[in-house]
């Protein structure tokens, strides 16, 4: 049977056995301080040692009340195993879990750099990884050592007792809010203040308050600028007008130089057409230089327009940037913010009044400059050439490149024989120096004649035979030998005396046709060959003369004003040009 006193024992018993029960909290009192450990009662059968390490930073004394983890009731010497620094471990934790659970934030002060991120204090230690400290890429982390900011909790492990944190989340939180509260207030043409948060070849990033505009590199001045970095720095304080809103897309674009007056306003007032200006070169391009004529405005200098008469390839080898020029404005576009310069416009033009220094007909004197495959450049005077054509080189040789009869640098006469002043051309002829020979050609060269003459040239079809006065006749191969000849450089060869018969003369187009087999023939075998020879012409078998004359001539020839230039020429003059260029190097 059991007493009543027995049975408020065996309660108080069972009382103390819930109570006391390991790795729970349980309330104590700070009975001693001593220099290494803190003793505390729990009211169990005995004391409990806590390192005074883990009251670091803490004011206590004794008989205040603690909370501490019982984490074992008796160790091997009989005493209470407790833990002030763990019972806030586990407190905080289950704070932390519910904090993850309800979506909250957390406040932490940041402890160290550790690889990867940062370690934090939340109560427990969680991690902070280096992409979730901030938006913007952090440059040195040991910065935000010591520092306490808000972290939303991403990741816990029970498990583990691991916690992930992002300070970005909440930094992108609160953005997003700024950002909506700004879209909805901002109208175009405000007038705001941001600050600059990147830099782009194609312009600057503006963060205005959680709201990241973009200020475009040619909104930024009304002149000429190569890097926004010129004129802004990342952190700087800048105002800037609002150009354009799209609040679908959250974007927002800014405008710097809107800011002051739009110095392209009456521009055609203040820089009317054939008026002179000043400048200084800001940029040399390829095609021209740049020339700022105020703050805001630039005109552009076309290489084309340096110089009348000298051939400039490259603005840089006449101009430097920062010089001071002068110049005549051409024309103004005041909507696409474009002026044309001319610096050549300040001098007369020399081609103005070519014909009456060099009329057509007059004999000049000029050297050589330069020989390309259709013709030669004789220099008239500075900057000014005229072109002497192969094709009036001569008027009885063929000549299929100028160097057979000139040299660069020699100095020659000709005559002017026509001026395309549009085109700046002066067309020269050596030929007209002389009579043409074939005007009188009949008086010289008769059918029946028995010439002789120097082999010059030999082709496939037959033997040119150069004769008095420079005049070339043609021996086809079928006028050879009375036998059958497959290849004329089997009986000739240039430099070979030959005598031969005239069998055709024909003074319109040009051509004498030559016969050496018939050399030797009677009146009735010439004229029975001279007709053997016309009945070449229309023949499939045999090239006759009036073929080989044109295989062996320029079918096209350069004229000024006579439409255009022969194929092949246009591109061997761009390559005179080119070789012009490395000359006057």
């Amino acid at each position: 049977m059991v007493t009543t006193a027995s049975s408020e024992l065996l309660e108080l018993i069972n009382k103390n056995f819930r109570e006391f029960r390991e790795n729970s909290i349980v309330k104590g009192r700070v009975l001693e301080i001593k220099s290494q450990v803190v003793l505390v009662d729990i009211g169990y059968k005995s004391e409990g040692a806590i390192p005074i390490s883990e009251f670091e930073d803490e004011e206590f004394a004794v008989g205040d009340e603690i909370e501490v983890l019982l984490e074992r009731l008796e160790n091997d010497e009989g005493m209470v195993v407790l833990s002030k620094e763990k019972a806030a471990h586990k407190q905080n934790w289950d704070k932390i879990v519910k904090v993850f659970q309800e979506g909250g934030l957390v406040k932490g002060k940041v402890k160290s750099v550790v690889k990867g991120g940062l370690m934090v204090n939340v109560g427990v230690e969680a991690f902070l990884p280096g992409s979730q400290i901030d938006i913007i890429p952090p440059k040195d982390l040991n910065e935000y050592v010591g520092n306490v900011y808000e972290f939303k909790i991403v990741k816990i492990n029970d498990d583990r007792k691991n916690i992930v944190l992002s300070r970005r989340e909440v930094i992108e939180a609160e953005r997003a809010e700024q950002r909506q509260k700004f879209l909805e207030g901002v109208t175009i043409d405000d007038r705001v203040e941001g600050i600059v948060k990147n830099l782009t070849d194609f312009g600057a990033f503006v963060d205005l308050s959680g709201m990241d505009g973009l200020l475009h590199i040619t909104d930024m001045s009304w002149g000429r600028i190569n890097h926004p970095s010129e004129m802004l720095a990342i952190g700087q304080k800048i105002e800037v007008q609002i150009l354009d809103v799209n609040r679908e897309k959250e974007r927002v674009s800014l405008g710097l130089k809107q800011l002051q007056p739009n110095p392209w306003e009456n521009i055609e007032s203040r820089f009317p057409t054939g008026g002179q200006v000043k400048g200084k070169i800001t940029k040399l391009v390829p095609y021209g230089a740049f020339v700022e004529l105020e703050d805001g405005v630039e005109g552009l200098i076309h290489v084309s327009e340096l110089s009348w008469t000298k051939r400039i390839t490259r603005p840089s080898d006449v101009l430097a940037v920062d010089q001071e020029i002068e110049a005549v404005v051409l024309s103004v576009n005041k909507e696409e913010q474009k002026i044309s310069l001319g610096v050549r416009q300040l001098e007369p033009n020399p081609w103005d009044d070519i014909e009456t220094r060099y009329p057509i007909g007059t004999k000049i004197k000029g050297k050589v400059r330069n020989l390309t495959a259709y013709g030669a450049f004789v220099e008239l005077e500075d900057g000014i050439d005229g072109m002497i054509h192969v094709s009036d080189l001569s008027w009885t040789r063929k000549i299929n490149h100028p160097s057979e009869i000139l040299k660069k640098s020699e100095e020659v006469e000709a005559i002017v024989i026509d001026i395309d002043k549009t085109n700046h051309r002066i067309s020269l002829g050596i030929k007209q120096l002389e009579t043409d020979p074939w005007e009188e050609i009949a008086d010289k060269f008769k059918v029946g004649d028995l010439v002789k003459g120097t082999v010059a040239k030999i082709a496939s079809f037959g033997a040119f035979i150069q004769l008095q006065d420079d005049i070339d006749g043609l021996v086809h191969i079928s006028q050879l030998s009375e036998e059958h000849i497959n290849k004329v450089k089997d009986v000739l060869k240039v430099g070979d005396d030959v005598e031969a018969r005239v069998i055709k003369v024909d003074r319109l187009e040009r051509r004498i046709g030559l016969s050496i087999k018939a050399a030797d023939y009677s009146e009735e075998e010439l004229e029975r060959e001279t007709k053997a020879f016309e009945a070449l012409r229309p023949s499939a078998d045999l090239v006759g003369l009036e073929h080989a004359f044109n295989m062996a001539t320029v079918t096209e020839e350069y004229r000024p004003g006579e439409g255009t230039v022969p194929a092949g020429e246009e591109k061997a003059k761009k390559s005179e040009e080119v070789e012009e260029s490395s000359e006057s190097k």
